[in-house]
C-alpha cells in the first residue's frame, strides 16, 4: 500500500529528531526534567513514563506568558482548537473532534453539570498550578465526553508552611485575585479567589457597545492524615459570571451584517462543584483502596429568562495493588480496579434522567530496559443507551544510552448525546430520541529527543482518528419539516494530523518555544469540518533581563485554513482569513515578595475572526502587581 503524503510527512517529522541527536557530539543522554506526575490514568502517572500525547502547562508558564484566561492558555498547545463567539462563549476541539467530545474537569471533578459541553467562557488561570491537556481517547478511565481528549484544571495546593499572596491588574477593566495555603506534616489547606471586570469588545464588530464579562469564582482544597495509613480530603468550588452578547440578523447578506450591536442582551452562568474522599493503604501500602463523592452544578439564563440546570454526581471506588509485592506508589507492576456510578440530569429532558455504572482496568508496567506499559479496559452499563466497552493502551520506551523516547498509544472511547439533542421541544429545534451515542477510535505515535545536552526538547507525534455516527445538526430535519433537528449521519468522520512542541534554552537568559498543529478533519461525505483549523503555529521567545529580575516574553500565533458556515445566502462552508496575532508580556521584581507585571494583547491590532460574523477584540495594554510571602 502506498503510504500517504501526510503519512510521508509524519515519517519525515518524526525521524527529524533523531537526525538532530546523530549531530550531536559525544554520547547521548536523557534530557534531565522535573519529575511531572499527571492525571493520566486511573490513578496518577509520572509524566516520562506516559504513553499517550500530553501537554502540562505550568503556573510559570502561565505567568511567564501573560495568560489570564484558561481558553488562551489552551490556544498555545499543540493539537487544540479553540474557537470563540465573542470572549464568553468560547469552545474546545481536540484533534478535530466534536467540543462536547473534550471532558473538562477542575480538581478532578467535572467542571459541566448534566453530561453537558463545558463552555470555557472567561475562566481565569488566577491561581492555577498546572493545566493538563490529555490528547486521544480517554473513556476508559473518564467515561463519557473523553472520547477525544482530557482537559484537568489543578488549582493551587500551596507548599510546606503558611504562605499567602494575590494580584491587581488594570487596563480594559480590572482584575484581582488572592489566595492562602498551610501545608504540614499531616496535611494542608489552600483557599484562592478571584475576580474580574472585563470591558471586553463590540463583538459585532460594528463599534457599538461593548460586550464585558463579570466573573468571580471561590475555591476550597484539603487534605488530612489522620493516621498514617488514611487521608481524607476535599474540593469545594464556586462561579458566577454576568456577560453580554449581541444579536443574531437571521436577514443577513454578509458578515459585517450577522451579528448586530445589541446593548440590552446579557447573560448569567452558575457553577458550583464539589468532591469527597478517602484513601487507606494496607499491606504496607501495597494495597490501596480509595472512595471518593463527587457533584456538579451548573445554571444557566440568559436576558432574566428560564434556567437550564444540568447536574451530575458521582460516586467512585477504586482499588490498586502492587503486584510485584512493592508498595503501590513505587510498584513497577500494578494493578487498578474502579467502579463507577453515575447519574446525570437535564431541565433540557426533566423526564429522563441518566444513569450509568461502569468497571475499570488498568495495567501498568515499568521494566528495567525503559519500556512503560499502560492498558485499560472499560465496560459501561447505561440504562439508557446500549452497553460499551472502551480500552487504551499506551507504550513509552526510554532508547538506552540516548535522549530519545518513543511513545505511542491507541483506543477507543464513546459520547453519549446530551440531553438538548435528545429531548429539545421549543421553537427552533426539536429532538432526536433515537440518537446513537458517538464512537472515536485512533492510534498516535511519536518520538521526543532531547537536543544539545539537556538545553532543549522536541517531541513530534502523528495521530490518526475516526468517528463513527457522528451528530449534526439539521436545518428542517424534525418530523414537522419545519423546525431543526438531530440525526446520525452515515459513515465515518476521518481525522489525522501532526502536533509538534518543542523548547529550547538558547542562552543563559534567552528561552525559544514552539508548537505547531496540521489537521486534516473531514465528515463522512468528504466536506471539512467547521472551526478545526488545517494550520496552527505558536512561536514564543523569553528574555531574562536586568539581572534575572525582570522577564519580557513575546508570543507570536498563526492560524490558517480555519473554515465555517456562513449563516446568511446559500449557508456555504467557507475558509476565513488568516491570521497573525502577537502578545507580550513583561514582569519585573521590584523585591523579592512584590512583582509589577505588564502585558499588551494583539500588539498590532490584528483584526480577524475565529467564527464567521464575530469580531475578536483589539489591541489592549495591561498592568498590575503581584505578592507572595
Amino acid at each position: 500500500m502506498t503510504p500517504s503524503p501526510l503519512s510521508r510527512l509524519a515519517l519525515c517529522a518524526a525521524l527529524a529528531p533523531l537526525a538532530v541527536q546523530a549531530q550531536t557530539a559525544g554520547p547521548a543522554s536523557p534530557i534531565m526534567l522535573d519529575t511531572v506526575v499527571i492525571s493520566g490514568g486511573l490513578s496518577p502517572v509520572a509524566a516520562d513514563a506516559y504513553g499517550r500525547a500530553f501537554t502540562v502547562l505550568t503556573a510559570d508558564d502561565i505567568e511567564r506568558r501573560g495568560l489570564r484566561t484558561v481558553q488562551d492558555a489552551l490556544r498555545t498547545v499543540p493539537g487544540v482548537s479553540v474557537s470563540s463567539t465573542g470572549s464568553s462563549i468560547t469552545q474546545v476541539r481536540i484533534r478535530g473532534a466534536e467540543a462536547n467530545h473534550t471532558l473538562v474537569l477542575i480538581d478532578g471533578v467535572q467542571a459541566a453539570g448534566g453530561a453537558d459541553e463545558y463552555v470555557m467562557s472567561s475562566l481565569e488561570t488566577a491561581n492555577i498550578e498546572r493545566i493538563e491537556v490529555l490528547r486521544g481517547p480517554q473513556s476508559v478511565f473518564f467515561g463519557s465526553n473523553a472520547s477525544a481528549g482530557v482537559i484537568n484544571i489543578v488549582t493551587r495546593r500551596g507548599r510546606s508552611g503558611t504562605h499567602y499572596g494575590g494580584a491587581v491588574e488594570v487596563g480594559n477593566g480590572t482584575a484581582a485575585s488572592g489566595w492562602f495555603t498551610q501545608r504540614g506534616p499531616r496535611g494542608g489547606l489552600a483557599f484562592t479567589a478571584s475576580a474580574r471586570d472585563d470591558k471586553g469588545f463590540d463583538q459585532s464588530g460594528d463599534g457599538g457597545e461593548k460586550d464585558g464579562s463579570d466573573r468571580q469564582t471561590i475555591g476550597l482544597t484539603g487534605d488530612w492524615k489522620p493516621a498514617d495509613d488514611v487521608t481524607l480530603g476535599f474540593t469545594l468550588r464556586r462561579a458566577g459570571e454576568d456577560y453580554d452578547y449581541d444579536a443574531v440578523n437571521f436577514g443577513a447578506t454578509d458578515a459585517g451584517s450577522y451579528l448586530i450591536d445589541d446593548p440590552t442582551l446579557y447573560g448569567e452562568r452558575t457553577e458550583v462543584s464539589g468532591a469527597a474522599w478517602a484513601e487507606y493503604a494496607m499491606l504496607d501500602g501495597r494495597l490501596t483502596h480509595r472512595l471518593e463523592v463527587q457533584g456538579t452544578v451548573l445554571k444557566l439564563s440568559d436576558n432574566g429568562g428560564d434556567e437550564t440546570r444540568g447536574e451530575t454526581r458521582a460516586l467512585k471506588y477504586r482499588l490498586s495493588y502492587g503486584l510485584d509485592g512493592q508498595p503501590v506508589e513505587s510498584a513497577a507492576h500494578l494493578l487498578n480496579v474502579m467502579v463507577e456510578r453515575i447519574d446525570d440530569e437535564n431541565n433540557a429532558g426533566p423526564d429522563f434522567d441518566r444513569r450509568n455504572t461502569s468497571v475499570a482496568l488498568e495495567y501498568r508496567g515499568f521494566l528495567d530496559n525503559g519500556l512503560d506499559i499502560q492498558a485499560g479496559l472499560r465496560r459501561d452499563d447505561n440504562e439508557v443507551f446500549q452497553d460499551f466497552t472502551s480500552w487504551n493502551l499506551g507504550l513509552s520506551w526510554r532508547i538506552p544510552d540516548t535522549a530519545l523516547r518513543l511513545h505511542a498509544s491507541a483506543g477507543r472511547g464513546l459520547v453519549n448525546p446530551a440531553f438538548y439533542e435528545l429531548y429539545a421541544d421549543d421553537t427552533f429545534t426539536v429532538g432526536n430520541p433515537d440518537l446513537r451515542p458517538e464512537r472515536n477510535t485512533g492510534f498516535d505515535i511519536g518520538i521526543e529527543a532531547g537536543l544539545l545536552d539537556g538545553r532543549g526538547l522536541i517531541d513530534v507525534t502523528y495521530f490518526n482518528e475516526t468517528m463513527d455516527d457522528e451528530i449534526t445538526y439539521v436545518f428542517g430535519g424534525a418530523p414537522d419539516g419545519v423546525r431543526a433537528s438531530y440525526v446520525n449521519e452515515a459513515g465515518e468522520s476521518p481525522r489525522e494530523g501532526i502536533e509538534v512542541a518543542a523548547r529550547l534554552e538558547a542562552t543563559d537568559a534567552l528561552d525559544l518555544g514552539l508548537a505547531y498543529t496540521y489537521l486534516s478533519a473531514k465528515g463522512p461525505d468528504g466536506s471539512v469540518e467547521i472551526r478545526r483549523p488545517r494550520h496552527e503555529l505558536g512561536l514564543t521567545a523569553s528574555l531574562a533581563v536586568a539581572g534575572g529580575r525582570g522577564r519580557i516574553t513575546a508570543d507570536l500565533r498563526h492560524v490558517a485554513g480555519n473554515y465555517d458556515t456562513q449563516f446568511w445566502g446559500a449557508f456555504a462552508t467557507e475558509e476565513l482569513p488568516d491570521f497573525t496575532v502577537v502578545n507580550l508580556s513583561g514582569g519585573y521584581d521590584v523585591t523579592d515578595s512584590l512583582r509589577l507585571t505588564s502585558r499588551v494583547v494583539n500588539l498590532f491590532d490584528e483584526e480577524y475572526s475565529d467564527v464567521w460574523g464575530y469580531a475578536s477584540a483589539g489591541r489592549t495594554v495591561h498592568v498590575g502587581l503581584e505578592t507572595a510571602w
